[in-house]
């Protein structure tokens, strides 16, 4: 139960309440997120350390308080990420692990890569893979 009357202020106890929500919020974004992308497949897959790498990241934004995220540049509204966020399934997933592993250019900020590429998973994996058929058929 959350007091917010002017009179109590913000009490040690409140503030624990608070927490604690916010942390059980996080636990239930988290266990989503696993849900989606089939969390363990993956991680046999890639390996544990680089899908909770992911996983942790992905939480992050889907728990930011901010009112955007940079995404390759630019702010978009976290809602925004959000939503695009949980669309995200095993095989965007493995679509972006993909593209890591052929990637041959330095990358410096890893975790804005890595954003960019989870958000723009959805509207480029299928030209991906047919540009990738064209090629092998071409």
């Amino acid at each position: 139960i959350r007091d917010r009357s002017p009179s109590r202020g913000l009490g040690d106890v409140y503030k624990r309440q608070l927490s604690a929500s916010r942390w059980i919020d996080r636990n239930e974004q988290r266990r989503e997120v696993e849900e989606n992308i089939e969390y363990q497949a993956l991680c046999r897959q890639f390996g544990r350390e680089d899908v909770e790498s992911v996983v942790e990241l992905m939480t992050d934004v889907l728990c930011s308080t901010r009112t955007a995220v940079r995404i390759g540049r630019e702010d978009i509204p976290t809602a925004q990420v959000r939503h695009r966020f949980l669309m995200l399934g095993r095989s965007h997933l493995e679509y972006v692990f993909e593209c890591l592993r052929r990637n041959t250019t330095e990358v410096r900020n890893i975790r804005a890569y890595l954003l960019t590429a989870l958000y723009n998973a959805p509207v480029t994996m299928g030209p991906y893979y047919q540009a990738e058929v064209q090629h092998d058929f071409g």
